[in-house]
């Protein structure tokens, strides 16, 4: 088992949640996909991030959109940065990924509202863009808009993301194999396949 705790906001999650599947089925290793709120974490052990946005050393920030824009090439995804709105609140995003969890639907949505907010650059925070993105997948989508307000989505939202940060992460995604070992980062996912291998050798 892969758990992968993950937010929609982050283009290199995007990146990983995409490239871990993959790895997952040539591995047949199951993923439990994690919804967290990636700026409770920031706030709480990680607001370098922050300084960094505000006042990053401007070559050190220029490689970084370049470091971007060539694994998006390698991996052939079309990311759009910054987007528009950035950052974004996507509490209200990653609590559907919670609610559609149970029922099966959380790849789909996620990797839409992945899609949605650094391709077609729209604002995931609104409900209209949740509701076209169900819709479109075919959900039901005045029960999904109903489900992110229940105290219980709520309640599982927070407890993914105090959970990461209990368990030693600092931001999205972050990967445990076997349930101690972690890793950050989409670059990270060749170590990820090691674990797996070095595990099932066990």
């Amino acid at each position: 088992m892969i758990e992968c705790f993950f937010d929609c906001s982050s283009p290199w999650t995007w990146l990983a949640f995409r490239n871990l599947q993959v790895l997952a089925a040539e591995l047949e290793v199951a993923v439990d996909w994690k919804p967290v709120l990636v700026g409770g974490i920031f706030n709480a052990v990680n607001p370098s991030v922050y300084a960094f946005r505000e006042n990053g050393v401007p070559a050190k920030v220029a490689y970084h959109r370049k470091d971007l824009m060539d694994w998006a090439r390698h991996d052939g995804v079309e990311i759009l940065f910054p987007p528009r709105v950035f950052p974004v609140n996507s509490v209200k995003a990653m609590r559907a990924c919670c609610w559609l969890k149970p029922q099966g639907g959380l790849v789909a949505f996620a990797e839409a509202v992945f899609k949605a907010y650094w391709t077609d650059d729209r604002d995931i925070s609104q409900d209209a863009v949740l509701a076209e993105i169900a819709t479109a997948l075919g959900l039901d989508t005045p029960a999904l808009l109903a489900g992110i307000s229940t105290p219980a989505v709520k309640a599982q939202l927070k407890a993914n993301t105090d959970e990461v940060i209990a368990r030693g992460g600092f931001g999205s995604p972050t990967m445990f194999v076997g349930g101690r070992d972690m890793y950050f980062g989409n670059d990270r996912l060749p170590l990820v396949r090691q674990a797996v291998l070095r595990q099932r050798a066990a």
